[in-house]
């Protein structure tokens, strides 16, 4: 073959991997706004099955509602602030957690949920009493379990201090050992149970089964016998969205400004 023919064969086939490229990367770009409606429908119906379970925790406690009269807000944790800026209704937390532009690396020392990132912002739901000042606030919690990362809803009076329910929602824990995390009997434990001391320091947890009293025995509930690293995880989600790198200072400034 002539050099020329060889350059004119080179040219052609490079022609055609862009022609290739362009028409591939056109497609991608079709789909992908074609599936946008049905992604952002599918988020909003994951949504409310997960809300679902929230309003019968919320039945159980005497604070029956319906989801159109939670007030969904969406929370810049750092600042602990309403952010009006981002869309509630498509926010995806899973998705914003692994994108470094919508989340932030937890430093290992304070990462209890064994999380490694957590994103920028959290939507979370408010029940307000006639007077509008805040009675529940409902916030979504995550943690590596023992099989899973456990997903569920942190129900807080409105006095920030309090909790009032935990519903798990979703995990992969054992059948029959760690899997029961979402037994009435054990989630009953976490109704009016205190998280904070009176001067504010954060003590909620899990004890062991049949450990002995502790200083701290009065803000834990006792642990499920054969599942210690879903309880270990259970633990640290709670202590770690509670904490400073959490909700603390959302909850705060709750406390200080009935926002």
């Amino acid at each position: 073959m002539s050099e020329t023919a060889a350059r004119d064969s080179t040219s052609r086939a490079l022609t055609l991997a862009l022609a290739v490229a362009f028409v591939c990367g056109l497609l991608v770009s079709v789909v992908a706004v074609t599936l946008r409606p049905i992604q952002r429908a599918n988020i909003e119906a994951e949504r409310i099955a997960q809300l679902e379970l929230v309003l019968a925790a919320l039945s159980g406690i005497g604070h029956a509602q319906s989801i159109e009269s939670l007030e969904q807000r969406m929370v810049e944790l750092d600042s602990g602030r309403f952010d009006d800026g981002i869309d509630g209704a498509s926010f995806d937390a899973a998705r914003a957690a692994t994108s470094p532009a919508t989340s932030v690396a937890i430093p290992d020392e304070q990462d209890l949920a064994g999380l490694r990132r957590r994103a920028r912002h959290a939507r979370i739901y408010l029940v307000r009493g006639d007077d509008e000042h805040i009675d529940l606030i409902i916030l979504p919690v995550s943690g590596r379990g023992y099989q899973s990362t456990l997903h569920a809803w942190l129900v807080m009076d409105g006095d920030t201090r309090t909790l009032r329910a935990l519903k798990f929602y979703q995990h992969g824990e054992t059948p029959g050992v760690g899997a029961r995390i979402e037994e009435a009997q054990w989630e009953a434990q976490w109704q009016d149970l205190r998280a904070f001391d009176d001067t504010g320091v954060l003590r909620i947890g899990v004890r062991s089964p049949g450990g002995g009293y502790s200083d701290d025995a009065a803000y834990q509930v006792d642990g499920i016998s054969g599942a210690t690293r879903t309880m270990q995880g259970v633990d640290g989600m709670l202590r770690f969205w509670l904490g400073e790198f959490g909700y603390s200072t959302f909850l705060q400034r709750v406390r200080e400004e009935q926002l």
